[in-house]
């Protein structure tokens, strides 16, 4: 009896052959510096993270965060 072929298998083969003929997909390079915006972006997504945790520490020194309770 022959078994169906997964459809994980299918989508890979699938992708595999696509790949073949229109090449890997595009990377940008890495090592640019970021922008301004992304500079100014990546900030304040920083301090809105921060604003949602609190650092405890312990007596022996080590560190955890937990959520910071709503005023």
């Amino acid at each position: 009896m022959v078994e169906k072929e997964s459809f994980v298998t299918w989508f890979m083969r699938t992708t595999g052959k696509v790949r073949l003929i229109f090449g890997p997909a595009q990377q940008g390079s890495l090592d640019h510096p970021m922008t301004e915006e992304n500079q100014a972006l990546l900030k304040e997504q920083q301090a809105q993270e921060k604003a949602m945790w609190e650092t405890v520490t312990r007596a022996d020194g080590s560190s955890y965060i937990v959520s910071r309770k709503p005023e």
